[in-house]
């Protein structure tokens, strides 16, 4: 069964946030919003590959799950659309809606979405998510009600978003009295720098020892001679080594001859490369404790024990399961809208699936084990009373 209707609807338009008005990245609102430090967060997935790891893996690690509403006549519909519903320009389904959000949530601690709804059929014909410095919240005329404005290039070009309840919005630990989140990657920056100024440092090294350059030095004895002629053999041996140095990039090897006192020497082979697998090591401990992964699961081999690593998979799970509980009400909000523009006022519930097959062969265990004490106390049961009635007889 399609939840959309037999002929295919065009895409809606006169989307609320495809309208935003762009804005210089140093005019008001950066200021206003902190557009610098956001745009910070993702360069700093983009400059360390871990942070950007790790992110990935939260969002793909929180599963799965499913709609389902009250009525069995419209869970079909509700099963189609969860599957079929456009994201974007190329997405499709409700988990890549959820994918997108959350990535959003923790990169930037805010996430952003609308509800696309077709202004002829009035049929919820797709989702989008947004960027959430495009849309600045405000106290609306109760306490518990908000507004939403588009931002502009200066204040008197904001303007009001005349459908609310089309837009989805989530902070990620907001502070007491703000309604904006905070990311997960809030105190990373100066951490982040630092590691990538010994990466730099690295590099520069290998740039100056490990490509070998030689310092040749020519010592004239003391005859008077030999020294009247010390610069003429200096710039012939250093013409002569430079193009033995020349042929042996093209392959071929040339032996060099000279005669005197000729010492050659590697650049930088007295000194050695500085040991970082200790500062690089506790800056990525931060970063890790930071965004709540184990080091396994990032490839890093670092000593732990078995006992260790099923703690850090517990407080991954719990992780986990706060973010799912972000992500619910947003995706309750797009269960019921479709089924109240599809003429149903059916509840909607989200039923997540188990995070990994550990906690499934658990629960499978731990039913197991029920299911043996449950017949092990029926059979002390009857053995007790078939004892009381050889007794009483």
């Amino acid at each position: 069964m399609k939840w959309f209707p037999k002929k295919k609807a065009p895409a809606p338009m006169g989307s609320i946030l495809q309208s935003t008005p762009r804005f210089s990245e140093s005019g008001w609102c950066s200021e206003f919003y902190g557009l610098e430090e956001q745009m910070l967060y993702g360069q700093l997935r983009a400059a360390v590959p871990v942070i950007d790891a790790a992110i990935g893996k939260i969002v793909r690690l929180t599963g799965d799950f499913r709609l389902v509403c009250d009525s069995r006549r419209f869970q079909p519909q509700l099963d189609a659309f969860v599957r079929e519903v456009p994201v974007g320009l190329t997405g499709q389904s409700l988990q890549c809606f959820a994918d997108s959000y959350l990535d959003s949530l923790l990169t930037y601690g805010n996430a952003l979405g609308e509800m696309l709804v077709d202004p002829r059929t009035g049929v919820l014909t797709g989702l989008q998510t947004a960027p959430p410095h495009c849309v600045h919240i405000r106290q609306g005329s109760s306490v518990s009600s908000r507004e939403y404005w588009l931002m502009g290039e200066s204040a008197s070009e904001m303007q009001r978003i005349a459908h609310p309840e089309r837009i989805l919005f989530t902070a990620l630990n907001p502070p007491a009295g703000q309604p904006y989140g905070i990311s997960v990657l809030r105190g990373l920056p100066a951490i982040s720098r630092i590691l990538l100024r010994i990466y730099e440092c690295i590099g520069q090294n290998y740039d100056r020892m490990g490509n070998v350059r030689y310092a040749v030095t020519y010592k004239p004895s003391g005859d008077p001679a030999e020294r009247a002629y010390a610069g003429e053999r200096t710039r012939q041996i250093a013409k002569e080594w430079s193009e033995g140095m020349r042929a042996g990039t093209h392959g071929e090897i040339r032996d060099f001859v000279c005669a005197g006192d000729v010492d050659i020497r590697v650049i930088g082979s007295d000194n050695a490369l500085l040991d970082t697998e200790v500062p690089v090591r506790q800056l990525l401990e931060q970063l890790i404790a930071k965004l709540s992964i184990p080091p396994f699961l990032l490839g890093l081999n670092w000593s732990t024990t078995e006992r260790m690593s099923t703690q850090q998979a517990d407080i991954l799970t719990s992780e986990l399961e706060y973010y799912r509980r972000l992500l619910e009400p947003a995706l309750r909000r797009i269960g019921t809208a479709f089924l109240r523009l599809a003429g149903s006022s059916a509840a909607v519930s989200v039923v997540w699936s188990n995070i990994n097959l550990q906690d499934e062969t658990e629960l499978a265990q731990a039913r197991l084990w029920n299911a043996q004490a449950e017949e092990i106390e029926q059979r002390l049961a009857a053995n007790a009373a078939a004892t009381g009635k050889e007794s009483f007889s």
